[in-house]
């Protein structure tokens, strides 16, 4: 698909009493998997490209919530006054995606970036044919305001008379449906505390650090105990026997063994998942430059 954006405004104004349009309100329920693919796709994405963009699948529940369950990413080309999305390698995701789970549909699109521009309301249009009313889900990579932000908008035409004036979005509710281990991944990705994530061998490292530090406090509480410096509680007692009474009773020797053979094998895995990782990231990077030629 390949248009020009010269002929469509975008406005975030409210309808006012002398323009028609109709927006249905609507809940964007998004799941964290959306937004790490949205994130991962941006991290390798082509250098010319200063955005990504991709469809979004998912359903409608009953209550009009449009539950965002999964993603896939589509490619395009964009300049000052066109856009092109690759329309074949959207239809044959979609199609493979139907196949593992027939139950989600497309529900909208997503791109990178602080908000909406002009090549936004081609894409929108596009995805519009596909979908009544679809989802336009944004995630601000850039960190503009110190954090990645995630808005979602719903699109009308905003028209006076028989006068179609702009592509009027506007923005909805999100509301992020995650676990606490997902939540702090999460806030790990939109925060800038941190210069990079931490790769697999880092995170056992800092995992097995927090375990020490915690197996020292215990030590410290113990002893604190025993000399009648801390008043005994029999519920954090109790947890301290079943967490000893959980160990295997072996002698020191042979559970050293099984602690340095468990270490190896993860390593093993780890070293495996590295290249295997690597492989897929190849592959992928030379079937997205094949589609694109």
């Amino acid at each position: 698909m390949a248009a020009a954006s010269e002929h469509t405004v975008l406005q975030f104004v409210a309808p006012s009493s002398t323009a028609s349009a109709t927006i249905t309100v609507l809940t964007a329920r998004i799941h964290p998997l959306v937004i790490f693919n949205v994130c991962d796709c941006f991290v390798r994405r082509p250098d010319s490209a200063e955005r990504v963009i991709g469809t979004l699948l998912g359903s409608i529940l009953p209550d009009g919530t449009v539950d965002i369950r999964n993603s896939y990413a589509v490619p395009h080309n964009e300049s000052s006054d066109q856009v092109a999305v690759d329309i074949d390698y959207h239809h044959n995701m979609l199609a493979s995606h139907l196949k593992v789970n027939p139950k989600e549909v497309i529900v909208g699109w997503y791109s990178t970036g602080a908000g909406v521009n002009g090549g936004s309301a081609l894409i929108h249009d596009f995805y519009a044919r596909e979908v009544p009313n679809p989802i336009h889900l944004t995630v601000d990579t850039g960190f503009t305001n110190g954090e990645g932000t995630i808005k979602a908008f719903v699109s009308s035409n905003l028209s006076l008379g028989d006068r179609q004036l702009a592509a009027q979005f506007q923005e909805i509710p999100v509301d992020l449906r995650m676990v606490e281990a997902e939540r702090l991944g999460f806030d790990l990705l939109k925060s800038t505390a941190v210069d990079k994530l931490p790769n697999d061998l880092e995170g056992m490292e800092l995992t097995m650090e927090r375990l020490l530090t915690l197996i020292n406090d215990v030590y410290k509480y113990v002893d604190s105990v025993v000399e009648g410096q801390t008043t005994p509680d029999n519920n954090i007692g109790r947890f301290i026997a079943d967490a000893v009474a959980s160990l295997p009773k072996l002698p020191p020797q042979v559970f050293d063994n099984l602690v340095n053979d468990s270490l190896q094998d993860q390593l093993l895995l780890l070293y495996l998942s590295s290249i295997t990782r690597t492989q897929l990231s190849l592959a992928e990077k030379l079937n997205t430059a094949a589609q694109m030629l």
